[in-house]
């Protein structure tokens, strides 16, 4: 057999060569990523250190405020339990106020007069004419509505009898 290549051999190491330099510049571009991550990395760690330091100072410095401010305040008097294990003497409840007669039948009189004088209001409102002319014209739309629907029903019935 000879060497007889269906490719030049000049175009097969061109590519070969191309390949080469991709996946080199791939590397490069990896390398330098990783080390901006890294760098970054780095730097959030020392921020996250440099806090923490901030926030034990700060909670240290608390603490020491605390404990000045509960030595300063700390009552000096003493406190003696002298009920323990005996029952609680219950409250005296007060009796529930009274209402008197003509003043509950004025009450009651006046909410019953509200209520009869909205419910009339109501029923005015509901039966005016206008009202029942916009109830009358609804339901004839709705029933017109309903007789074109059962016609196109019975015509769609018939067809796919046929």
């Amino acid at each position: 057999m000879d060497q007889d290549w269906s490719v030049p051999g000049w175009a097969v190491l061109s590519v070969l060569l191309a390949l080469v330099l991709l996946v080199a510049v791939l590397v490069v571009a990896l390398l330098r990523s990783r080390a901006r991550t890294t760098a970054s990395l780095l730097a959030a760690r020392n921020d996250a250190a440099a806090l923490q330091a901030q926030v034990d100072a700060i909670e240290a410095r608390l603490a020491a405020q605390a404990h000045q401010h509960e030595r300063t305040t700390r009552d000096e008097q003493e406190y003696v339990i002298t009920r323990l294990g005996q029952d609680q003497p219950e409250p005296e409840q007060a009796p529930a106020p009274v209402v008197g007669g003509p003043l509950f039948a004025d009450l009651v009189l006046r909410e019953s007069a509200v209520q009869g004088a909205a419910l009339a209001a109501g029923l005015r409102r509901a039966l005016a004419p206008e009202s029942r002319h916009r109830i009358r014209h609804a339901m004839k739309r709705e029933v017109k509505r309903s007789r074109k629907q059962r016609r196109t029903d019975l015509r769609r019935a018939r067809r796919q009898a046929a």
